[in-house]
């Protein structure tokens, strides 16, 4: 074996060719944006309830996962929450579908506390704990309680992501 020097995509991109190919902002130079919910329970709510969080701005946005934190207090027992999205309009036109769970799946959040919508997914892992969308018209976020929701639970946080 011999000692290599190699370059990321992105730094390939940027760097290394010429004429330069320019990364996309969501890779590079991006702006961070926040999108911050607040939620309390009214009444309550049986297995498989939703709770919207936000909905991301139309076009190329990357949600980074480890920056996206949450104060949950649901107080059902044994209580889990996934995170995902609503079916949405992509760039070209064709429809992607829901997926509840396909930022987070089966977080425990029995006890309250903070958590990260840093995801234990293999997809996301394998992005460095982020989430590509490229939509037409924006994309709704969710969180779904796996148990009932009880008067009063509090889901209080922010998504962050990175466009233009």
């Amino acid at each position: 074996m011999a000692v290599t020097t190699q370059y990321s995509t992105e730094y390939t991109n940027a760097y290394q060719t010429t004429p330069v190919v320019n990364n996309n902002t969501t890779e590079q130079a991006g702006r961070l944006r926040v999108a911050f919910f607040t939620h309390d329970q009214d009444g309550a709510g049986d297995a498989n309830s939703t709770v919207t969080l936000c909905k991301l701005p139309a076009g190329r946005v990357r949600i980074i996962g480890g920056l996206s934190r949450f104060y949950c207090n649901w107080t059902t027992s044994s209580q889990t929450m996934d995170i995902g999205w609503e079916a949405y309009t992509a760039q070209d036109g064709t429809t992607t579908a829901a997926d509840v769970d396909g930022l987070v799946d089966g977080l425990d959040v029995d006890t309250a506390g903070y958590f990260s919508v840093e995801s234990a997914l293999a997809a996301e892992k394998a992005t460095g704990g982020t989430h590509l969308f490229e939509s037409r018209d924006g994309v709704v976020i969710n969180a779904l309680a796996i148990s009932a929701l009880v008067d009063g639970d509090d889901l209080v946080g922010y998504i962050t992501y990175v466009i233009d």
